[in-house]
């Protein structure tokens, strides 16, 4: 039985579509590349803190280990299951999440976004994000027929839940979150209205965050002209220019990159891509950035060709997470984008995030099997 749960075990692999099994298969070479990644990006870091550079690599891999099962999981269970307790989970989440704004969170860096249970330490606001696809999905797919009763407590509900990751803060997961619902919802058809009226109160909401933290601010404005303050705010993105500008075209060679060696800070986690993009140049970005393209692209045929509305909605929010978060990192290792908290999925250190994108990729794929099973049943039905 147990053999059922091992990731790579898959005896039906045959009755797959192409989409899902090139998904599959692409989810794992994401993963495996940034093991290596990691590995590099975080062994100086491992030796100065716990005298084992293999400290990360392996809290890592436990994490993707676990996050594997829960992927096969969620490939084997049909989506109405899943679709049936995604509410309870988003409740149990967003009441941890609740936990990291009245004071039960761990600081880290000066914010509030972790929450210790026994030696294991999760971020919910990263956990959060499949349950936050399959009820925007659920909420949008079944827009006209449901009752504003039900519409306007789910609403009050999204907008409660980015008010507190608001508050941790975590601006960047706030930001993100809320354009996959505006997304999934101009994807399912909602009033053009509303959605703008949305979006304006969104930036709003934004502004004023920015006004009320300096912080944010000053990434901003370090954003423009890194270079006019780098040693003081504009430090973080010179090091991630200096880290990217030095690989060249072909890279300075895995595991030799100068930039991890304390002068990048978060260099295994949020600027993890410009330690890849020193050690592997300019070729091994664009085959990486390739990869994701490509895993989008399949992803949007998979919203092409299915047909039920949530079930659609449910590939929407997974791409625009798994694929648009990606971009958004290379964005800001790039300067691109002001300085964010948003990590690389897969590639990025943090065993919330990597167990939260092996959910999504677990999804996706079962967006793409039910498809293919509803287009060959009808296939049948013409034959007979």
């Amino acid at each position: 039985m147990f053999r059922y749960l091992l990731p790579f075990y898959q005896p039906d692999i045959d009755q797959w579509s192409l989409e899902a099994r090139l998904l599959r298969w692409l989810t794992f070479l994401w993963l495996l590349i940034g093991l290596i990644a990691l590995f590099s990006a975080s062994y100086a870091v491992g030796l100065d803190e716990s005298q084992d550079g293999w400290f990360y690599f392996k809290r890592q891999g436990f994490w993707i280990l676990i996050g594997l099962i829960c992927f096969k999981i969620v490939t084997e269970l049909p989506l109405k299951f899943i679709l049936k307790y995604s509410p309870w989970f988003y409740l149990l989440i967003l009441v941890l999440i609740l936990g990291t704004v009245i004071g039960l969170g761990e600081n880290v860096n000066g914010a509030e976004r972790w929450i210790s249970i026994g030696p294991i330490q999760i971020q919910p606001s990263e956990l959060l994000k499949p349950f936050l696809v399959l009820q925007g999905a659920t909420i949008f797919g079944t827009w006209q027929r449901q009752p504003w009763r039900i519409k306007g407590t789910w609403l009050g509900i999204f907008a409660f839940t980015l008010a507190c990751i608001l508050k941790q803060p975590n601006l960047s997961t706030t930001a993100l979150s809320g354009m996959t619902l505006w997304l999934m919802a101009l994807a399912a058809g909602l009033p053009y209205i509303q959605l703008l009226a949305t979006a304006m109160m969104g930036m709003m909401t934004a502004s004023l965050s920015v006004a009320i933290n300096p912080y944010q601010l000053k990434r901003i404005i370090s954003f423009l002209d890194p270079w006019q303050d780098a040693r003081g705010d504009g430090y973080q993105l010179v090091q991630s220019l200096l880290a990217i500008g030095s690989g060249g075209e072909f890279g300075v060679g895995f595991g030799m990159s100068q930039q991890k060696l304390f002068y990048l800070p978060f260099q295994y986690t949020d600027f993890i891509f410009a330690i890849f993009a020193e050690e592997f140049g300019f070729v091994g970005s664009i085959i990486l950035i390739l990869m994701v393209i490509t895993y989008g692209t399949l992803a949007f045929l998979v919203t092409l060709r299915c047909t039920h509305p949530i079930k659609r909605l449910v590939a929407v929010g997974v791409m625009i997470i798994l694929v648009g978060q990606s971009l958004l990192n290379i964005a800001v290792n790039t300067g691109s984008l002001p300085t964010t908290g948003l990590p690389f999925p897969f590639l990025s250190y943090g065993g919330s995030s990597v167990m939260s994108s092996c959910i999504l990729a677990g999804l996706l794929i079962r967006v793409a099997l039910e498809t293919y099973q509803q287009e060959t049943f009808l296939i049948n039905q013409k034959i007979t």
